[in-house]
């Protein structure tokens, strides 16, 4: 009996998997991504998130990271409920400033469903919000308005550039099943502009970010355990993204990316082409996690070493997403020189990521 339970339980595996996956549509490669269209949101989708990431200096030229998040979720529970209560759609949002002066972030969250005019994830154009937290594209730019405890972001992302297509025009794989894959686009190199308040002061600030679109069906594959990712402005105008997916079993399950050169040529990685090499960790002294907060990443020929802002840049965000990872502001760094700015993000090293 033992034997044939076990045989059996790949089986009810895939049946649950298939039975999670009913009734949300499926990320196809061939796809075309239509703007302004689909800057705005997918509500059919499981998951979905809208990711902006950036370095900014204050009136004294001092330089500080920060990040706004939205995210959105399809949990596909109770959607035959006619009650204007039941959670279609549930909404979640970070936000973070670092500052190398106070030595770790400044973080807030929050966390709702959507309706009643209180939480809205807007379909045809980027318009996000959870009470008074928001971003929205308007007439062309962003505008992100965050006034959480502690500290408030005022901030305006102006493109200068044009759209980056991740993946396959817009058709990005996070592993070797055919489902495995997300819709993502990047807008890389945006200029900010604004005003950012801490300790009831507020100062302008000016800098660039970079702003990731992303939405799938699928859950993370249960062979992985999270991710290492990177978005960076290059100093000469370039953009790259890369990423690494990590098998629970150790090493690297699946990975990818993008290169966009000065010039606009645009080049798009195979998993052995990307690379991720820790130099440094840093453990949390809250969580006890162990962060390679310092990191060696190769794309193709290309090979940038990463060094953060600062090393605590842990987000505790067990109260929204459930989880607890580090998101910081890093220098790229090539030959001993200053080649880029950007954000690296690390998941599932405090446990397995869930999505």
């Amino acid at each position: 009996m033992r034997r044939r339970a076990f045989l059996l339980s790949p089986m009810a595996l895939a049946a649950l998997r298939a039975l999670a996956a009913e009734g949300y549509p499926e990320v196809v490669r061939g796809h075309p991504l239509e703007f302004p269209r689909d800057h705005g949101a997918h509500p059919q989708y499981r998951t979905e998130w809208w990711y902006v990431t950036g370095w900014l200096r204050d009136g004294a030229g001092r330089e500080l990271g920060f990040q706004v998040t939205f995210f959105r979720n399809r949990p596909r529970i109770a959607e035959d409920n006619p009650s204007a209560f039941a959670p279609r759609q549930l909404l979640f949002a970070h936000a973070a400033i670092a500052d190398p002066a106070r030595g770790r972030l400044l973080h807030d969250q929050r966390a709702a469903r959507a309706g009643f005019g209180l939480a809205e994830a807007r379909e045809g154009m980027t318009g996000v919000h959870i009470d008074d937290w928001s971003i929205a594209l308007s007439e062309g730019v962003y505008r992100a308005r965050i006034p959480a405890r502690g500290f408030a972001l005022d901030l305006a992302f102006a493109p200068t550039q044009g759209v980056l297509l991740q993946g396959e025009a817009g058709f990005s794989t996070k592993g070797p099943a055919p489902g495995q894959a997300s819709y993502y686009y990047s807008r890389p190199h945006l200029a900010v502009s604004g005003a950012i308040e801490r300790e009831g002061r507020r100062e302008p600030v000016q800098g660039a970010a970079w702003l990731d679109h992303e939405w799938s069906s699928e859950y993370l594959a249960a062979a992985a355990t999270g991710w290492d990712w990177i978005g960076i402005n290059l100093a000469d105008g370039g953009a790259l993204m890369a990423f690494r997916i990590r098998a629970k079993a150790g090493g690297p399950f699946w990975a990818g990316g993008a290169l966009r050169a000065a010039d606009g040529r645009r080049r798009i990685f195979t998993p052995r082409e990307i690379g991720f090499e820790p130099l440094r960790s840093w453990r949390s002294p809250r969580s006890e996690v162990t962060y390679p907060v310092a990191m060696r990443v190769r794309a193709g020929e290309l090979e940038v070493d990463l060094e953060p802002l600062l090393d605590d840049q842990e987000l505790d965000s067990r109260a929204s997403t459930g989880t607890i990872y580090w998101e910081g502001a890093v220098r790229a760094v090539q030959g001993g020189r200053l080649a880029g700015r950007g954000y690296l993000e690390l998941t599932g090293y405090w446990k397995p990521l869930k999505l």
